[in-house]
């Protein structure tokens, strides 16, 4: 039985900014029903509190405590691999509150990790600091692997695109903290306090979302509101076990995956009003 849900915030619940239709709805009724959920993010610029204060301002009755994103669960990674260590972080506030809530002091001289996370604002001096960190030993890490991130002017590079720049120029790979590693998975399903196997993973992306959930053991979810579309599905080698309009037909079809039934297809879905 599905208990507990990790949901994925752009192109899930909010689209340019804006609540998708019925996602208000659907997060609303898991919060009067005490259902546990996170709301499961890649982007690192901003603090658990930004971002309820951010969805909040549009009809979300969500709190700090609902978030989960790869800045947190980058600092749980570094504050179980080093107690009490120091970083060099290439991003926005989000990463860097993050550290230092774990315990981690931000430096640029001789720290143990090199950071890299998003942000819209990335400063060639930051990367060149970063790149000669990593090349004299530091450890580098990067929140997430997503190459291109969302903007109101368009795409724009994001970590993945400037961890790979660093990348390049020491040879040194990065190792990636967020979505798809089942590291993240893992550590927000600890805060719910559920089993994989009763969690379902819903998000709008093939090869972060739908895969991350399906290599920990979760059941998963595609939402047709966000990047992917239903042609997009025959490039993949793997299946979600549920294909649904948007978040608001989610629970017309988690009674189906309950009841024994998988992959539903969106066409089978009823329609958004």
């Amino acid at each position: 039985m599905i208990l507990a849900h990790l949901l994925d915030l752009d192109g899930v619940l909010v689209r340019g900014g804006q609540p998708i239709a019925g996602s208000v709805d659907y997060v609303t009724a898991l919060v009067a029903a005490a259902k546990p959920f996170q709301i499961f993010t890649n982007n690192s610029r901003f603090t658990p509190e930004d971002h309820a204060e951010r969805l909040r301002a549009v009809g979300f009755p969500v709190s700090p405590e609902h978030f989960y994103t790869s800045a947190l669960a980058t600092a749980r990674f570094v504050e179980m691999q080093k107690p009490g260590s120091s970083a060099y972080a290439i991003g926005d506030h989000g990463l860097v509150e993050a550290l230092r809530r774990a315990g981690c002091r931000i430096t640029e001289f001789a720290p143990d990790f090199v950071v890299v996370g998003d942000t819209t604002a990335y400063h060639y001096e930051q990367i060149a600091t970063g790149a000669e960190l990593v090349a004299k030993g530091a450890w580098f890490l990067a929140t997430n692997p997503d190459a291109t991130g969302p903007t109101e002017k368009g795409f724009h590079p994001a970590c993945g695109a400037v961890a790979a720049l660093i990348e390049k120029a020491t040879g040194r790979q990065p190792y990636f903290v967020g979505k798809p590693n089942s590291f993240m998975m893992r550590s927000a399903l600890d805060r719910l306090g559920v089993g994989a196997a009763n969690t379902i993973m819903v998000g709008d992306r093939m090869d972060t979302d739908v895969v991350a959930g399906l290599e920990s053991g979760l059941k998963t979810a595609l939402v047709l509101t966000g990047v992917a579309t239903v042609a997009d599905l025959e490039r993949f080698p793997f299946k979600p076990d549920l294909v649904i309009e948007r978040l608001a037909d989610l629970s017309q079809a988690i009674v189906k995956i309950d009841q024994g039934f998988s992959f539903v297809e969106a066409s089978q879905m009823s329609s958004p009003c």
